[in-house]
């Protein structure tokens, strides 16, 4: 099966200027991402703001052009795609916004708000345009009187929901989810995850889901992917990775997280000290080990490779010593 989307290597460095007469800085947001996802998956990443997981975003929903690497929807090449695919294949993938407050046209009904997606994509006629955005007003669980609202009429969950249904109208195959529950109420969140689990059963679709709140990413995942100042420390199997992070970082994520411990998840709590280093000035070996409370010399001079080990893919020179021995077979 075609993967939804590949990415290898992905990287974003962005050049910030320091004066006239000086040599520009290079800011490295996204330092060599790969993964991919395939029909029906979720894969979240997850990581502290700052870490690069909005900028990869913007990059899979080709909002931002990355500065070297590959990224592939439905195994065609974007960045070497002709204009005309290209365009094409942005039709293949669609982004929900964090805030619900802010990305809907407070001027525009939601019939409207709806529409502008076939309108400007497509050679429907009206009220072909208007039927199909009746019928993603019901599959988001919305009345069909609410076609002929305004945005500021609707709470903050139905407003996501119309989001939702906004980004579904170009029937992509791929869902970039960009914190879309933390803006709401714990009491509406559950009902938006709930609602994009059934989207994704109903209509195959893939999600990149980014998120900081590992309680939502456990809700909802297929596939974990946490980041640390650009980089990839450790990636894999949800199962896997909550009944057994290996990576401090990880495992720091977790502890921190109320309702983890203790149902699943052996974490022991770990409080990060120090602040997240400057990604213009990185740690010259493992990007953790200023934070990191095993770090031992080798991490300070020598950066990790990504490799396989426990089911996953890791970043980490101490990782053996914080695997768990089988229990014992009685």
């Amino acid at each position: 099966m075609t993967a939804v989307v590949e990415v290898h290597d992905l990287r974003q460095v962005y050049r910030i200027g320091r004066g006239l007469f000086r040599q520009p800085d290079q800011l490295q947001a996204v330092a060599g991402v790969s993964f991919s996802v395939q029909p029906g998956r979720t894969l979240a990443v997850v990581g502290e703001s700052g870490c690069g997981k909005s900028t990869l975003a913007r990059m899979v929903a080709l909002i931002e052009a990355p500065t070297s690497g590959r990224l592939a929807l439905g195994g065609v090449d974007v960045l070497s795609a002709a204009p005309k695919q290209r365009r094409e294949l942005r039709q293949a993938v669609q982004l929900v916004f964090q805030n619900p407050y802010g990305s809907l046209n407070p001027r525009k009904k939601i019939g409207a708000i709806l529409e502008g997606p076939l309108e400007i994509n497509t050679r429907l006629e009206a009220p072909e345009r208007a039927q199909q955005a009746r019928a993603m007003l019901a599959l988001v669980g919305l009345r069909p009187e609410h076609y002929d609202r305004y945005p500021h009429m609707f709470s903050g969950g139905q407003r996501q929901r119309i989001a939702i249904a906004r980004a579904l109208m170009l029937k992509p195959k791929l869902v970039v989810a960009d914190e879309p529950v933390s803006a709401l109420d714990v009491s509406i969140q559950a009902q938006v995850l709930n609602l994009l689990a059934d989207l994704q059963a109903e209509l195959g679709l893939a999600y990149l889901f980014i998120s900081h709140d590992l309680g939502v990413v456990r809700h909802i995942a297929h596939d974990v992917l946490v980041m640390y100042l650009g980089q990839t420390v450790e990636q894999g199997d949800k199962g896997r990775i909550f009944a057994q992070p290996l990576h401090p970082y990880t495992r720091a994520l977790l502890g921190a997280t109320p309702g983890l411990v203790g149902s699943g998840a052996a974490v022991p709590r770990t409080v990060l000290k120090g602040e997240l280093p400057s990604p213009l000035n990185p740690p010259p070996g493992c990007v953790f080990s200023t934070r990191c409370p095993l770090a031992a010399e080798r991490c300070r001079t020598e950066r990790p490779a990504l490799r396989e080990l426990a089911g996953r893919q890791l970043a980490c020179h101490l990782a053996e010593q914080l695997i768990e021995p089988a229990a014992p077979q009685h």
